[in-house]
């Protein structure tokens, strides 16, 4: 796995994200943001690459077909090279706890200690840590990202499953 986001140039990265907007159930403000800015940051830099392919930058459209993740994966001359499917069953624990955890950040950033929303932000990271692994081992000899481009993704596949 690579170490470091690739340059705007190079052939290994995403050049688009998008999302399937009717997969994406009612998202409240702070989900809408947290995928707004995790698109940007992907956009910004990212390492991508399709194994045993050259033939980026690729396209990515993110959404949940018949309870699977799918990556449908293009580049610019071709709009889907090819689609690969996660189970969504794998992830459900800790996106559940993810939320749960997020939603008491939320609420504890209007009046709590600040030690008690670092503890909470801890608690928060290690989650999206968590899954970000998970995503990783999931995409393992279909695709290799960077830690921070995976980070980004899961953060776009826990915006696919905010129920509000």
């Amino acid at each position: 796995m690579p170490e470091a986001s690739t340059p705007a140039n190079s052939r290994e990265r995403l050049f688009e994200v998008v999302i399937d907007e009717e997969t994406v159930a009612h998202p409240n403000p702070s989900v809408e943001h947290e995928r707004e800015v995790a698109i940007f940051d992907l956009l910004e830099g990212n390492s991508f690459q399709l194994n045993d392919r050259d033939d980026g930058p690729y396209r990515l459209a993110l959404s949940v077909r018949d309870g699977r993740l799918a990556f449908d994966i293009g580049n610019k001359d071709v709009t889907t090279l090819v689609t690969h499917f996660v189970p969504t069953a794998h992830f459900r624990r800790i996106i559940k706890d993810y939320f749960i955890v997020c939603e008491s950040y939320y609420v504890a950033i209007r009046s709590a200690p600040a030690s008690t929303i670092q503890a909470i932000d801890v608690n928060r990271r290690a989650l999206h840590d968590e899954g970000t692994r998970i995503l990783v081992e999931r995409l393992s000899g279909k695709a290799s990202m960077d830690f921070d481009t995976a980070r980004r993704l899961f953060t776009l596949v826990c915006a696919l499953h905010w129920k509000g």
